[in-house]
Order: structure tokens, then sequence, then C-alpha cells
């Protein structure tokens, strides 16, 4: 079953799920508009997120474990409270170093 995507002006919590990142825990969008998507993402130890890149602008912000952010050649390794910017089409993968939850936030209409 589906979560629903929250609603205009509707309050949402991104807190950490801690205890409640459970094995079964997936991914969902939180938030589905006509430009812009809200997600969260988790990944277990070790799963990779193959190299992607969207049409528009995104942000990455790791809201609890370690995730490797690969751009290129360089990797660098989000934790806690780190976030990201990302051009549009740029390339990326990632790699959870530990069991993470990411919130990514993408602009659907590239400028």
């Amino acid at each position: 079953m589906a979560l629903p995507h929250a609603q205009s002006a509707q309050v949402v919590s991104v807190r950490p799920l801690d205890a409640a990142l459970l094995p079964q825990t997936q991914s969902y969008a939180i938030i589905k508009a006509q430009q812009l998507e809200v997600m969260r993402v988790v990944l277990r130890a070790g799963e990779l997120m193959r190299q992607h890149d969207t049409p528009g602008e995104i942000t990455v912000q790791c809201l609890q474990g370690e995730v490797e952010f690969q751009l290129g050649q360089n990797v660098h390794l989000l934790r806690a409270g780190d976030l990201m910017h990302l051009q549009a089409r740029a390339p990326h993968a990632l790699r959870a170093v530990h069991d993470c939850s990411l919130l990514v936030t993408l602009c659907l209409l590239p400028l």
C-alpha cells in the first residue's frame, strides 16, 4: 500500500528513524508536487544506488547513518546532519557505509 503524499501546509516529520529504521523500512516519497519532490531514501549498510542523474537540481541531507556519495572520481562521506547540493544532470552514485536515512529534494522543472 502506497503512503499518501503530504498536502500543502501539512506538517510532516523528517526526524531520524532511529529504532524505526528496521530491515523492512523502505524509501518513500513524502511530497510530490508540480515542481518539487521530497523523498526519504533508506539504504542498508553496503547497499549501492547505481550511478544516475536527475533533470533538475537536488539536495541530499543525511538524517542518520553514513553514506558515500560518488561524484566522478570524488567520494564524499555524508554523516547525520550533512547536506549536499547537486546541479542538474550531475552523475552520482551512493553506497551506504552504515544503515542510513536520507532526505532527498528534487526540483522537477529544470531552470
